[in-house]
Order: structure tokens, then C-alpha cells, then sequence
């Protein structure tokens, strides 16, 4: 009997072992292998899959030498046109078809988020994580917050923060004829000002040290999406995963504080206030059943970290292009005192500021601040004349559709706000060859937002200044979460006459 139970156990741990083997080599081998194999059956070229890693060391590779030297700003900077790549043990679909992203942004139940690291959900796991029922309830309780109205109650938070800044630059340029700024610096430091007044309002100062914090995480969240993910990691206490761990915490502590002191202040009856959190908050306590406070803490963790990354990418690169082509810097220039002076710009006003519009849409499409949006398909689905199996990525690689002379034509390279003249939907022939912010019913939420700040910080500038590159600046677009100025952006600013 005794032997009897030794060898019934030691069957089950047998067996326990051998489906675990099993799962993991399917995982690392069997599955990408049958995936590869039914990809090429259909004409879909692509690398080898490697074991395990896939294309992550080849891509380190490129990234390495990529940074390792500037290009010139007419340089094309878009990917190569790869049919599909290696997310580790996943294949990754290229898709650049604009009828069939409109199908994968449309079918948004078909088409679902991949799954991300565990770890570099610490960043921010809120809204856009999300998937079916959760994602249109935080999706309906958050909408009140972007609306335009409410925007412009924020407009005099997005000039304060503004003001800051030029006044800083008017004072280096009273004290010569021109001076040298990193702009990337100073835009940044610009737009998280914005976001912690905008979110927090009078806690704004607080904001500042959780945008501290995000930063670093922003920095070690890179390093975990260059490695594979392997199940279960982050429990093992690895220095990058304590830190992460770590500053996770002291962001939910500090957002925890500021959130039960407002939600307190508000049930006592004070107004919500019209920054991003009071909006959020009173939303929230219409519905039956709303967001937890952890789901509060990290739709706050994402519009800190997504708002302020998009905005300030967005200005940066516009500097950059205005530098180049001095007429067109000049045409905003004229549009922009045509219709302010040295007025405040007002709401009405940068509704109406059409050349500003167009160059900061020319912007958006030459340098996109996420240059590929991922989806996944959980169910083998069909897409044009493609079955897709599950368990396949799909990429709609922004900056290589945006650059694609078959839809932009052969200047698709060139910097020309002029096609924009008569909107995007003329400019874009009515396909889906031109998203930014993404498509279809997830549209990013904060692209009102990030054009708003936009258009006040490039009419402030222009209003007060004139600018061109500096000899010491070194063009290096480089893909960190965004598209950032791998060496920072050097111009020389002069006031404007």
C-alpha cells in the first residue's frame, strides 16, 4: 500500500513536470515554429525565428549603432518595411494596408491590446490597458474631463506655465543679441508644469515630485521592454525590479494623498475645481458603479505620463522643423500676430490659427510621437486575404505609413504644411494613412488636450521670438516609449521684431 502512494505521487509529479516541459517548449519552439510556418504558407516574408529572444538582439544591435551617430535632418528616418518581426517567441505582422488598419482600429473587440510586460505596467496601467466593458466605463467616466469646454477652462494654467518659460528665455536674450537654449529641456519641463497644474491644480507643486518619479520609471521601463519577458520575473528581487517596485510605491503614496484630500473636500460639498482630477472625481460619483481608487491612481500615473510625452515631443519637433524652413516660421509668425498681438491667445483665436494647425499636423505626420501601435488577435481572424492566426501580433507601424509615398506621393519625405491646407480628411483621401493620436473608437482621448497646449506654447514663442538650429545641434531622432531627440534640441533665440 505504502509503495502503492509513493508511485501514484510520484506519477503526478511526473506528469506535473512533463505538461510544464511541454508548455515551455511550445512556448520557447512548437508555437512561433507552427506560427512562422502558416505566416510564409501565405506569402508573409520575415526573419527566421530565433530561439526565444526572436529579433530583441539583432534590434539591440541596430539601436546601438543607430545611436551612435547623428544624421542629417532630411534624412529618412522611417523603419524598414519588414512583412513581420520577432517579439521574442511572438511573431509581429507589418500592416500598413489603410483599408485593413481601418478594420483593425474599427473591431476593437477583435482586435485587442498585446498583453504588456507586468513590469512596465508600473509605468501606467490605466485607460488605454483596458479591453471591453472595463475600457468603455473608464472610457465614459473620463470623457467629461477632455472635453472642449472644460479645456478651455485649463487655458489659463496652459498660460502660466507658459509664461514661465518665455520669461525666462526673454531675460537670456536682454542680456545678448541671441542665445543658445537646449529647447528639449525647457519644453519638457514646460508641459509636465502644465499637466501637474491641469491635473491637480493647486497641488500642482506635489505633481511635480510624482513627475520626478515617473521619469525615472519612464527610464527603467525601456530597459524591461528590451529584454524578454519571462513569466514570473518580476517577482524575483533583481535590482531594476526593486527599483521599479519601489518607485511604484512612492508615486501611489503621494497620488493616494492628493486624491482621498480632494474626494474628501468635494463630499463635503467644495467644488470639484476644473483641473483634471476634480473633473475625474465628480464624473466618478455619478456612476453606479464607478473606478475604484486604484483605478483613479492609474488613469492619473497615465494622463501624467502620456500628456506630458506627447505634447512636448510634438513642440520639440515642430522647433526643429521652423528652424529648417524659416519661411514657413515666418508665415505662423504673421498668422499668429495677425490674430493676438501681443494679446493673450485666447480660446477663439487658436481655433482660428489655420497655418499653425497645418504645420503642427506636417509635424505629427513626419515625426509621430509613437512611431507603431500594436494589436493582437486572440482567435484566428481574417484580415483582407490574410487568416491571422491566434496568437499573432499585428503592427501598424505609424511613422512607416506616414512616410509611404504610395499615399503621401514622392515629397512624402519633405516637410510641406501645404498639403494640410484643406484638412486632414482631403489631405489623406479619406483613408486611415494619418493617426497620431490612433483611430477609430480608441482614439486617444488627450489629443484636444496635447493641440490645445500645443498651439499656446507655439503662439507664445513666436509671439516673442525667432529661432534657428545651432551649429552644436545633432539631429538623432531615437524611439524612448516616444520619439525624442536622442541628443536634445540646441537653437539660437533672438527676440522677434
Amino acid at each position: 500500500m505504502e509503495v502503492s502512494i509513493q508511485s501514484i505521487a510520484l506519477a503526478m509529479v511526473l506528469a506535473v513536470l512533463t505538461t510544464w516541459a511541454w508548455r515551455v517548449v511550445n512556448w520557447v519552439w512548437l508555437g512561433p515554429k507552427r506560427l512562422e510556418r502558416l505566416l510564409r504558407q501565405q506569402g508573409v516574408s520575415g526573419k527566421p525565428y530565433t530561439f526565444l529572444f526572436g529579433d530583441l538582439k539583432e534590434n539591440s544591435r541596430l539601436l546601438t549603432e543607430a545611436l551612435s551617430k547623428p544624421i542629417s535632418v532630411s534624412d529618412d528616418i522611417k523603419p524598414r518595411k519588414d512583412s513581420f518581426k520577432w517579439i521574442g517567441p511572438t511573431p509581429r505582422v507589418s500592416i500598413t494596408n489603410p483599408e485593413q488598419v481601418k478594420e483593425i482600429f474599427s473591431k476593437i473587440n477583435d482586435y485587442l491590446r498585446p498583453n504588456s510586460n507586468p513590469l512596465v505596467k508600473l509605468l501606467a496601467d490605466g485607460l488605454v490597458n483596458h479591453e471591453g466593458e472595463k475600457w468603455a466605463r473608464h472610457r465614459k467616466i473620463i470623457n467629461p474631463a477632455f472635453h472642449m469646454e472644460k479645456l478651455k477652462l485649463m487655458l489659463p494654467a496652459f498660460y502660466s506655465s507658459c509664461t514661465e518659460m518665455v520669461g525666462r528665455w526673454e531675460n537670456l536674450v536682454s542680456v545678448e543679441k541671441s542665445c543658445e537654449i537646449n529647447a528639449w529641456v525647457d519644453l519638457q519641463n514646460l508641459t509636465r508644469d502644465v499637466i501637474s497644474r491641469t491635473a491637480f491644480g493647486s497641488s500642482f507643486e506635489e505633481g511635480k515630485r510624482i513627475f520626478e518619479l515617473q521619469v525615472e520609471q519612464a527610464q527603467l521601463t525601456i530597459m524591461a521592454l528590451q529584454s524578454v519577458y519571462v513569466p514570473g520575473w518580476r517577482f524575483v528581487p533583481t535590482k531594476m525590479n526593486r527599483m521599479m517596485k519601489n518607485i511604484d510605491k512612492k508615486v501611489k503614496a503621494l497620488l493616494m494623498d492628493i486624491i482621498r484630500r480632494r474626494d474628501k473636500a468635494i463630499r463635503a460639498g467644495k467644488a470639484a475645481g476644473d483641473d483634471l482630477l476634480g473633473l475625474l472625481l465628480e464624473s466618478n460619483m455619478k456612476e453606479n458603479v464607478g473606478m475604484s481608487l486604484h483605478d483613479v491612481i492609474e488613469e492619473c500615473k497615465l494622463f501624467y505620463f502620456a500628456r506630458q510625452e506627447t505634447t512636448s515631443v510634438l513642440l520639440v519637433w515642430t522647433m526643429v522643423l521652423l528652424s529648417v524652413h524659416s519661411d514657413w516660421q515666418a508665415r505662423a509668425r504673421e498668422e499668429v500676430l495677425q490674430i493676438f498681438g501681443s494679446r493673450i491667445p485666447d480660446p477663439d483665436g487658436l481655433g482660428h490659427l489655420k497655418i499653425v494647425t497645418m504645420i503642427l499636423n506636417e509635424v505629427l505626420r513626419l515625426y509621430p510621437p509613437v512611431t507603431e501601435v500594436a494589436r493582437k488577435v486572440p482567435k484566428e481572424t481574417k484580415l483582407g486575404k490574410l487568416t491571422i492566426p491566434a496568437g499573432v501580433q499585428l503592427s501598424m507601424p505609424t511613422l512607416l505609413i506616414h512616410h509611404d509615398k504610395e499615399l503621401w506621393g514622392e515629397d512624402a519625405e519633405e516637410f510641406k504644411p501645404e498639403r494640410f491646407a484643406e484638412g486632414v480628411s482631403k489631405a489623406t483621401k479619406n483613408q486611415v494613412s494619418f493617426f497620431p493620436f490612433g483611430w477609430g473608437p480608441r482614439i486617444c482621448i488627450g489629443q484636444n488636450f496635447a493641440m490645445i497646449e500645443a498651439k499656446m506654447a507655439l503662439a507664445m514663442i513666436l509671439q516673442r521670438f525667432t529661432f534657428e538650429l545651432s551649429p552644436s545641434y545633432a539631429h538623432a531622432p531615437f524611439n524612448a516609449i516616444t520619439l525624442q531627440p536622442q541628443y536634445g534640441v540646441q537653437v539660437m533665440l533672438r527676440k522677434a521684431n
